[in-house]
């Protein structure tokens, strides 16, 4: 009786040294990770659409990080786009260091940064990029969200995994979904998983139906990023340059003479100069890239029982990879073998975001001319969506042609003698330049500079007109800019084509 007593005791005493050694390991782990999770100031000053040659006011702006290997810090970029002065400090320390960005992928709202003074990574030990959680499996969420200084942590579960537009640029890439409290400052914070990063914190979802739902950028897109930036040369992500439709329709499926047992997204375009050009055509349909199969949906699994736009199987290439197709074409199944190149971001008439640069601009017999971007249709704000002009909006949806690759916007008159009857005219797209078509903006400038007429006539699509007198237009430059204050009449990616001799 008496020795089974003293073992009961040796059990209780082995439990409470394993617990606590387990306790202690955890919490080893735990310090880890916080001193790993780095908070960022940024001051950000982005140029003002609306007036291109002016930037508009500073604001500050905070935002979180984690330390991978090789003293660098991962963020979003959305976190340091448009940064004229970065500072970084340590989880429970004062000093602020100096920082800058080392590289950056708009498109997966990623950024690598590093510290000038490099003894800002003593006793950090780096944290590693794990693998995707499943389904329900619980998460932390660290950062330096606003209404504190120090540390936020919150959990949640992974509850959906799918391809998502990214807010920051409109990049379509994998997503993430959990259900932890995520708010401003936590963006580029670490979700933690195993004392691993298993995303990165990039959006919430604001909507009114949703509560504490966020998004993340999962592993997958990370490594992407992480291998790009081994040359320091952002590639992104390759693109094969067409637009497909799904099959889900059995008369389409059968007009385009598919098997019962076969799938796939019908090509239905494939623009000039992209990877697919001369290796697929309108008609084809994608059975399969590579070892996914693409349902009729353009889904393909991409782990058991998780579905996502196929588009994932492209992700996984960089640039110079051999992406291998099965397609369907006219009935007959054939491998077709096509070389990753870079992505265009878009073939739309409408450019992508960019950050960090100057705007485009041209100035002419005081009317502002632009080139159209998601920039200036982003200038109307978060409700831009409904607020820019519908010209604009509608621009979207239009595919850039050899023809044409850009389109040319009158943003604004400055008002003067040379421009009188057109001082309210605005936001005004331009399709020809003395009845010739305008290809981009580059172009643009040439066809006013090279004018040899006594009047310079810009049209619409509608045939509405404005017409300049050349003479007038250029003897009234120097008085214009110097009455608005503007210090030039190009910016300076233009100035080769506009300071060149006629």
């Amino acid at each position: 009786m008496f020795s089974r007593r003293i073992a009961v005791v040796l059990v209780s005493l082995v439990s409470v040294v394993l617990a606590a050694s387990a306790q202690a390991s955890l919490s080893k782990d735990y310090n880890k990770v916080k001193n790993a999770v780095i908070k960022i100031y940024s001051t950000l000053t982005p140029p003002d659409y609306f007036t291109p040659w002016r930037l508009l006011n500073s604001q500050q702006s905070s935002g979180s990080g984690a330390v991978i290997a090789g003293n660098r810090i991962l963020t979003n970029a959305h976190v340091i786009a448009d940064a004229s002065y970065l500072q970084v400090q340590k989880n429970g320390q004062p000093k602020k260091y100096l920082a800058y960005v080392d590289f950056v992928s708009h498109e997966a709202d990623l950024a690598i940064l590093k510290v000038e003074d490099e003894s800002f990574f003593d006793g950090i030990s780096p944290l590693k990029v794990g693998k995707l959680p499943e389904p329900l499996e619980t998460v932390s969420v660290f950062g330096y969200p606003f209404g504190g200084n120090t540390l936020s942590i919150t959990q949640g579960v992974l509850s959906r995994v799918e391809h998502q537009f990214y807010a920051h640029a409109g990049g379509y890439l994998l997503a993430g979904q959990i259900d932890a409290a995520i708010n401003p400052g936590n963006s580029g914070g670490p979700v933690i998983a195993g004392n691993k990063i298993v995303g990165v914190v990039m959006q919430a979802n604001t909507g009114a139906r949703a509560e504490n739902l966020g998004y993340f950028v999962p592993p997958s897109v990370i490594r992407h990023i992480l291998k790009d930036a081994d040359d320091s040369e952002h590639n992104g992500f390759v693109n094969l340059g067409l637009r497909t439709q799904s099959l889900e329709s059995p008369a389409l499926r059968a007009a385009h003479q598919l098997k019962d047992d076969e799938s796939g997204a019908l090509v239905v375009k494939v623009f000039e100069g992209s990877a697919s050009e001369g290796k697929l055509f309108p008609g084809d349909v994608i059975l399969a890239i590579d070892d996914y199969d693409v349902a009729e949906d353009r889904s393909i699994e991409f782990r058991k029982n998780q579905r996502t736009n196929f588009k994932y199987a492209l992700d996984q290439h960089h640039v110079g990879d051999n992406i291998t197709l099965s397609i369907s074409r006219q009935g007959k199944k054939q491998t077709v073998n096509i070389t990753a190149a870079p992505s265009r971001r878009n073939y739309s008439l409408v450019l992508a975001e960019r950050f960090g640069q100057q705007p485009s601009y041209f100035i002419y017999g005081g009317v502002v001319f632009v080139p159209l971007n998601m920039n200036l249709i982003k200038r109307w704000g978060s409700s831009w969506h409904s607020k820019a002009p519908i010209d604009f909006l509608s621009a979207r949806g239009q595919w850039r042609s050899p023809e044409k690759t850009e389109l040319v916007v009158a943003l604004k008159v400055l008002p003067a003698d040379v421009n009188l009857g057109f001082h309210d005219w605005k936001n005004w797209i331009i399709e020809t330049v003395n009845g010739e078509p305008i290809r981009d903006f580059t172009s643009f400038v040439e066809q006013v500079r090279s004018n040899q007429s006594d009047f310079l006539t810009l049209s619409d699509s509608d045939g509405y007109q404005v017409i300049l007198n050349k003479a007038e237009s250029e003897s009234s430059l120097p008085d214009i800019l110097a009455r608005y204050r503007v210090p030039m009449p190009f910016s300076s990616d233009l100035e080769p084509v506009a300071m060149a001799e006629k």
